[in-house]
């Protein structure tokens, strides 16, 4: 039986995070609802492309144009069950807006899976007692910040993903195949045929690495994140 998951993100949000998570679970049958604060669906959002090219921090290109399917004042935790805090730049500033701390804490109250990738931790951070105490993985350029929320800060590789109970977290989008793999068990997915089926919860805590990358600059970008 299908889920329903509601996303988060902003202008310039990591664009691969969106499309890519968004589009595995529809395939598998789960709904993904997509929300930006004061906007609503239909309206469109630039995305952004965060890479790794041999600097000593990652670069920032124009990703597509998103939009969004569902408006963001229509929102509410009870309707989903679980919610994604995209990466990018997107997180930075929509962690402030009254109504996203509101639908996370919404979210962790009721005990529902959480995901985040990338700098996605910015959002739970901002929300007292969500990542207290839990193990996250982020971008490492977020680790202050979850260490000064009270969470453990996890060190996946770039192509791995972390899972600590129902909050599941990964480093970036070279990331992404591991991370969707994780949400998934924790959503008690069973994919059958192209159908999403209903399956057993994931472990307390579990670390897992996606198949290295495939062609030189895939690997290049992995070393690099």
């Amino acid at each position: 039986m299908g889920k329903k998951i509601l996303m988060l993100v902003g202008e310039f949000s990591e664009e691969y995070e969106i499309f890519v998570f968004e589009q595995c679970m529809h395939a598998v049958g789960h709904t993904v609802h997509v929300v930006c604060p004061g906007k609503k669906s239909g309206d469109v959002i630039k995305t952004s492309l965060h890479d790794f090219e041999g600097d000593q921090t990652y670069t920032e290109k124009r990703g597509h144009d998103y939009a969004l399917n569902k408006t963001f004042k229509d929102a509410r935790a009870a309707d989903y069950d679980a919610v994604y805090c995209a990466g990018g730049r997107g997180p930075e500033y929509i962690r402030i807006d009254k109504g996203v701390q509101k639908l996370v804490a919404d979210f962790h109250a009721a005990g529902k899976p959480i995901f985040t990738i990338c700098h996605g931790v910015q959002i739970l951070v901002a929300v007292d007692g969500v990542v207290r105490g839990r193990e996250v993985a982020a971008l490492q350029y977020c680790e202050p910040e979850v260490r000064l929320a009270g969470g453990i800060y996890i060190d996946v590789p770039p192509t791995g993903a972390h899972a600590d109970g129902n909050l599941v977290s990964a480093k970036g989008w070279p990331g992404l195949a591991a991370f969707m793999a994780q949400c998934l068990r924790v959503l008690g997915t069973e994919i059958r045929d192209g159908v999403a089926l209903s399956a057993a919860p994931a472990p307390s805590a579990t670390r897992v690495a996606a198949p290295a990358a495939r062609g030189k600059k895939e690997k290049r970008r992995a070393e690099a994140a």
